[in-house]
This record gives C-alpha cells, structure tokens and sequence, in this order.
C-alpha cells in the first residue's frame, strides 16, 4: 500500500511539475505564477474530491472500470439525484468538467478556451459556498481566466497543465488529517508567501508559533467556537487554531487586506475540511472598515482571536478617518500619530492590538504576535493598553520567542496571551535562549525542537515558576514593575554564598594585597617612563 510519506513525495512532485510547466511558457518567476500554481492546484483537488465522494454514494461507480464513463451514462435526474447527496463542502462538478474530460479533448480547436471557460463555469456553479467577498459584497469567485498569462501558445500551455494532472489522483488521501495538508499547503505556496508581493504581503508565521500559540489557548473540550483572525494572511494560525479545536466544531471568520492573502486562506481552508467557514472569510481593510458585524450593526465578539499583524505600514492615508465617535472606545488608548517622516514604520500593530481587545467575548481568549519591545515600553499607546490589560485583568502571559524565528524579518517577537477570565496570576516566559540557529536561504532562522515547543506550552499551560526561564506573578506584582511584561525583570538576582575557614579567607586576602602592591608598583615605573618620554620630545623646524 502506498504510504503517507510516498503521497506527500508525489504531491510535491506534481506542484514541482506546474511549476516547471509554467517556467516553460516564460511564466516563471513571474508574478502571475502563484496564481496559476494555486487554482490548478485547487482545481485537481476539487475533481478528485468529487469523485472520492461520488463513488462512496455509488458502489457502482467505484466498482466501474472508469467512474467518470460510468457517470456519464447516467441521465440527467439520475445525475442531479445522485449529487444533491453531496457533502456541502465538495464541489459541484458536471461530466463535461472532469479533468479526464478535458484530456480527451486535446485535439479540440481552441483547447485553451476550452479550459479556462470549465473552470470558470466551475466557479460560477459554486459561488455561493466557496466565494470569498470583499467589505463591499463583491464577490471573488474560485477560479479565472487562467491561460491569459500566457502571451502565445496558449493551447499547448494548457494542454501541458492537463497533462501533469490526470496521472495522480489524490483519491487515496483525504482521509489524512491537519499535519499532512499543512505540509503539502506550505510547499505549495513557500514560493509565494513572501514580501515580494509588496507591503501588504503576508510574512509567513512559522509552524512552531502557530501551534504554541494554539497549544496554550485551547484546554479541553470546545464546542461551537468562533474563531477571528483580523490579518489573517493564508491562514497558519487559524489552521492551527482549528485543528486545536476540532475542525467540525468551530467557524472560522478573518479579514486581510491583500487579495492574494485572502485566495491562499480559502485554499487552506477547503484542504483543511473548513469550507464551512468560507463565507466568513473576507478581503478588506480591518482597521478602517471592520467586516463582522453582529445584527445591530456592531462589531462582532469572538470565542478565540489570534493574530500576527504587520508592525509596521504607513497608514496614514486613512489615519485621520479613524478618529470618529464610534471608534473611540475601540482605539482606547489612541491612534499613532503619523511621523514627518518614514510614515512607513507606523506602528499599526497596535491597532490591531486594540481592535482584538474589543472584539473578544466576555470570556474570549487571545494571542497576538507583537516586537518585544511592545512589553518593556515605558510610555504612549504602548503602555496604556498594558495598563488595560492589567486593569481588566484580562492578561494571561507573555511569550518572549528567540531572535530569528521569523526568518523574513530581524524583530525580536514576543506572544501575548489574553484571557478574560484569568483574574488571579500571570505567566511570563523568557524562551530567548532556546531553538538552533540555521540557514534559511539569505537569512538565519531559529527552529525550536518539538521538545523546546512543548516545554513552552507545558510551563504555560501549569503556569510553572522555572528558574531562569519563567515566572509566575499577580497583577498587582506587574504594577509594581511599571507594568512591564519581561519575565527578565521578575527573575531573582541570586548570589552564591561559599563557606571558607578562617584561614582561607586570610590567605585569599593576602594574595590581592600582593596583587594589588604588584599593580602600583607596575604603575609608578610607567609613570617614570612616560615623563621621560615626555622630556624627550622637541619641536624641529
């Protein structure tokens, strides 16, 4: 039987393929190349989706030598009979958009019209489960006009697509649970996700933080969870988060700004059994023009909130649109205000700090992302919301992750940690000096063994006092420390006490007098030689 591991060669083996077929057609490396890579992708999952599915509501068409000849021969209400039994998170797919279809029909004239209107009547008969909508109600439909890219030789580039997708078929994996898809997600878009795509592009959040994260929020059994990312990126802490959960007992809901972002998400979703949560998932700006709403118009509270927003964006364009009645409560302890220069290392995150605060439950929990130097900062919008968090009493712990264990950027990150109803002792982590350092391309990057992962979220979760690495402290402790959130700062300045004899300590002490008569007597034979010098020197013409 062909192992997990041997799926997992293949399908990375097939994403390498598009990939080699796209840098054929002059396409690679280009910027239109994630797009094609990601919706083939999609496309060649859906299908095999389908027909997983279709087979296990028909014993007939399993046992068929070809499934796909076997349904056709189905008439047309057998046909709709048979596919309304469909889970809601398979696609609706008709025999003429097969992949096996478009391969018989390569000899076709005009073979990449052909294509490109299949997956775009694909998108359009699945509008309504699997859009992602914009703030405005626009909706972005699964798949577009793909062989647009391609400046010549269309029908060949398309041709050479369906030829790398009809000879695997991922029918045999559906049933693999989180760890798989997430693996096969972050090879599928490890080319993409980076800042290349501009200053809204999402830096991608490694694995070992998504699930401390995820690992230290989540105790026990969790029903009907409503889970919130505000710059939700391609989705790793939600996955993560929801994996935690149970995905069959949580919906998910997010907002990003980037488009690109928001396609990558509903990708992630639909491999990770999430497609449920779709409808929820949306591409606009969270700052200015929050999305979820609840049915008197104001801001939707969630169960759980995890998020690594950007540290730092000029958003100074719309700055000035946020300092309305309505917004005052949400930005409790203020706005930035905008520099005269470099408006581009405006401190957004704290922002999205504020806004998460306000969109928690009454019992909500969260962790966000943010610089280190957030939990030490002695003044301004940073101090007030510790103060608030410390006040309410809403603060769980702090995180303080090694440097570089984000690759794409040099900023010391720390976690914070909310919970609304933790009102007694806080747990505060210093993890600086775990992890292995190494070479991630151009960059040094700190990984941390499952052992260092699980260390993290063992201390937090028993919320342990360990010598040197955590401390457990009241609320009232952190006001007495300026409200810092350093775990350094609460660590005990031991010294180490020797017991000596009398005699010892006598022949210790004579031994510096004699170092010490040494060191003048060295420094008064200096001083003889320096004036000498001195006495020495003479102005010539």
């Amino acid at each position: 039987m062909t192992t997990t591991v041997q799926f997992e060669q293949q399908t990375k083996r097939l994403i390498d393929d598009l990939k080699s077929v796209c840098a054929n057609y002059g396409l690679g490396n280009d910027g239109n190349e994630f797009k094609i890579i990601t919706q083939v992708f999609l496309y060649k999952f859906l299908n095999d989706k389908f027909a997983h599915e279709i087979q296990q509501l028909d014993p007939k068409l399993k046992k068929a030598e070809s499934w796909e000849k076997a349904l056709q021969s189905y008439s047309a209400d057998e046909f709709e009979m048979l596919t309304l039994q469909l889970n809601e998170s398979t696609a609706q797919l008709k025999p003429e958009q097969f992949i096996s279809s478009l391969f018989d029909r390569q000899t076709e004239p005009n073979f990449a019209e052909l294509f490109d209107q299949t997956l775009l009547s694909i998108a359009q008969e699945n509008s309504s489960i699997f859009s992602v909508v914009t703030e405005t109600g626009e909706k972005i439909v699964l798949f577009e006009n793909i062989s647009k890219y391609v400046t010549d030789k269309r029908d060949e580039f398309c041709k050479a697509i369906i030829n790398k997708l009809v000879h695997f078929s991922f029918e045999h994996i559906f049933h693999e649970k989180f760890d798989f898809y997430a693996t096969i997600f972050e090879y599928l878009i490890k080319d993409y996700n980076t800042n290349s795509g501009g200053k809204y592009a999402e830096y991608f959040t490694p694995h070992a933080v998504a699930k401390i994260m995820a690992r230290c929020l989540v105790h026990g059994e969790v029903q009907n969870a409503t889970c919130y990312d505000p710059s939700a990126g391609s989705g790793t802490l939600l996955m993560n988060l929801a994996h935690q959960i149970g995905e069959d007992k949580c919906t998910i809901y997010s907002q990003d700004i980037s488009q690109k972002s928001s396609n990558l998400l509903r990708l992630n979703l639909i491999l990770n059994n999430l497609v449920h949560s779709i409808p929820n998932i949306v591409k606009g700006n969270t700052i200015l023009e929050p999305y979820h709403k609840d049915k008197k118009g104001r801001l939707q509270q969630f169960d759980y909130i995890v998020s690594n927003p950007p540290f730092k964006l000029d958003f100074s364009d719309f700055s000035t649109d946020l300092d309305t009645k309505e917004n005052h409560e949400r930005f409790f302890a203020g706005i930035p205000n905008v520099p005269k220069t470099k408006k581009e290392s405006m401190a957004i995150y704290l922002m999205f700090l504020q806004h998460i605060m306000y969109s928690l439950k009454e019992n909500g929990k969260a962790a966000i992302v943010v610089p280190t130097g957030f939990i030490t900062a002695q003044s301004g919008i940073d101090k007030r919301i510790r103060e608030k968090m410390v006040e309410d009493k809403m603060l769980a712990g702090v995180v303080s992750m090694p440097s570089n264990i984000f690759a794409t950027t040099g900023t010391n990150v720390s976690v914070i940690f909310l919970d609304k109803q933790n009102k007694e002792e806080v747990v505060l982590i210093d993890a600086s000096k775990l992890g292995t350092t190494i070479k991630d391309g151009k960059n040094q990057r700190t990984v941390l063994s499952h052992e260092e992962e699980d260390r993290i979220i063992d201390t937090f979760n028993q919320k342990e006092a360990v010598e040197d690495f955590s401390v457990v402290v009241s609320y009232d402790e952190i006001k007495a420390k300026n409200y810092s959130l350093s775990a350094g700062q609460y660590f005990e300045v031991k010294i180490d006490y020797v017991d000596i004899t009398h005699e010892e300590f006598t022949a210790k002490l004579k031994g510096f007098e004699d170092n010490l008569k040494g060191l003048f007597a060295e420094s008064k034979t200096l001083e003889k030689e320096i004036e000498n010098n001195m006495k020495g020197l003479r102005y010539d013409l």
